[in-house]
């Protein structure tokens, strides 16, 4: 195969020259698939190799007759026969159009799919880093947007390192079905490959490196649209994680910043403006890949054994989708490489609610002295009762002699301190960072195989 990927990116990968490439690739494979099991002579399959190259066609004239035809295969089918002389009677022998495009375009997929999986491993690593760095760096958790309980940032990361391992489970888990060979001749029954269909399939899937199927049926597109929705979902998760980022970037907030050159203009009318860059673009492409789930689960729906409409709302569905869950694994991974976290903002947000924001360990301090309910009902009442009256909580819990009598002030205080109650915070953050190594050693993996 001639696929080269230096210089290729999201916007070139299903470019015309690659895409006709790709097609010649899968001609010239099926031809030495059909001379391995003997039904073309080998010297014809060798010349039909040899010359399904790109740079040997004349392209002017291959679009002139695209153009004519309306056939893309057609016209490559004839340039290809008229190149390879006397071996030109055995090009193309017995597949058909939606045979040789589907299959080239899943090699360009597949293409796609490896260069995220290299970026995706990028984007991992840095939150590996955050994870162990920030294990123990306390803000506050934010439920409902509203202060709720102290944790680490290493705990938050915790929870993006998880989601996206089940991501990659999820690509993992498809990727035998999605890079599968549907190759059946017209109506996916092998009807032009006298008897050896099957062993033909089994050679030419071994020769691209794609798995094989019973019914290599036009219709069976199913695996196209389940791949197109675990990109969808690749793309909730790095949009959860552009979402959260962009609101931890507010002025009130401040915890994490983007790192931008001193060339950069943050607001063409505001002076003092200084506008995220790298991270709308996550959230937008992110946005972007969702809303192709729809058009892949309508394309999954073709007439009896094939249908052009599905077919083609399928190819471009997934030629998008592709593109663009390559586009958003670069992001992800250049964009939390450019954030600078703010640990002082941190400390000094959580300072805001300090007094009041360990209250449920308050509460389960006093439960086993006066009862959960009712431990539940006073810590209730008092914080209100201080903020209020902008009186410590401390001395308006010791004013109850229901407290005072079973609870000194020093241990009041120790069970409202934010750093006395982090949970688990920090060892989930250092366990999620051993998760980020493994997962994106394995992601290598996968993208260099």
């Amino acid at each position: 195969m001639t696929f080269h990927d230096a210089g290729l990116t999201p916007q070139t990968l299903f470019s015309r020259p690659n895409l006709w490439q790709a097609w010649l690739d899968v001609e010239a494979a099926m031809a030495m698939a059909q001379a391995e099991i003997g039904m073309i002579p080998q010297w014809a399959a060798d010349e039909i190799a040899a010359k399904a190259r790109l740079e040997l066609f004349d392209l002017d004239a291959l679009e002139r007759s695209v153009a004519e035809t309306m056939a893309p295969i057609v016209s490559l089918v004839r340039a290809l026969t008229d190149l390879c002389e006397d071996a030109g009677r055995y090009v193309h022998w017995g597949g058909t159009t939606q045979n040789i495009m589907s299959t080239g375009l899943m090699l360009l997929v597949r293409r796609g799919h490896r260069q995220m999986l290299g970026h995706l491993a990028g984007a991992i690593d840095t939150l590996g880093i955050w994870a162990e760095e920030h294990a123990e760096t306390l803000m506050a958790g934010r439920t409902n947007n509203r202060h709720a309980l102290p944790i680490t940032f290493g705990f938050k990361v915790a929870g993006w390192i998880e989601e996206l391992a089940r991501q990659n489970q999820r690509f993992a888990e498809c990727e035998k079905r999605v890079f599968s060979l549907y190759f059946g001749g017209a109506i996916g029954a092998m009807h032009s490959f006298d008897g050896r269909g099957t062993d033909l399939a089994h050679a030419l899937g071994r020769r691209l490196a794609l798995d094989t199927v019973l019914v290599p049926s036009r219709a069976s597109i199913d695996s196209q649209a389940e791949y197109v929705a675990a990109l969808g979902l690749f793309a909730m998760a790095a949009g959860r994680i552009g979402n959260e980022l962009y609101r931890l970037m507010a002025n009130e907030l401040d915890e994490v910043a983007e790192l931008l050159a001193e060339g950069v203009i943050g607001s063409s009318t505001m002076p003092h403006k200084i506008n995220p860059k790298h991270v709308v673009h996550l959230i937008s492409t992110a946005a972007q890949l969702r809303s192709r789930v729809a058009p892949a689960l309508e394309a999954g729906l073709p007439g009896h054994e094939g249908d052009a409409p599905s077919n083609q709302l399928m190819s471009r569905t997934l030629e998008s989708a592709c593109m663009l869950g390559w586009e958003l694994a670069q992001r992800l991974e250049s964009t939390l490489a450019r954030i600078e976290i703010r640990p002082q903002s941190m400390s000094d947000n959580l300072a805001l609610s300090a007094n009041v924001i360990a209250s449920e360990n308050l509460m389960m301090v006093l439960a086993p002295r006066i009862g959960r309910t009712r431990a539940h009902d006073v810590v209730h009442h008092t914080v209100a009762d201080a903020t209020a009256s902008n009186r410590p909580l401390v001395d308006l819990l010791l004013d109850l002699p229901e407290i005072a009598d079973q609870i000194s002030r020093d241990a009041l205080e120790r069970a409202l301190n934010p750093a006395n109650y982090l949970g688990e915070s920090a060892t989930i953050a250092r366990q999620s960072s051993a998760l980020a190594a493994e997962l994106s050693t394995e992601l290598r993996r996968r993208s260099a195989s």
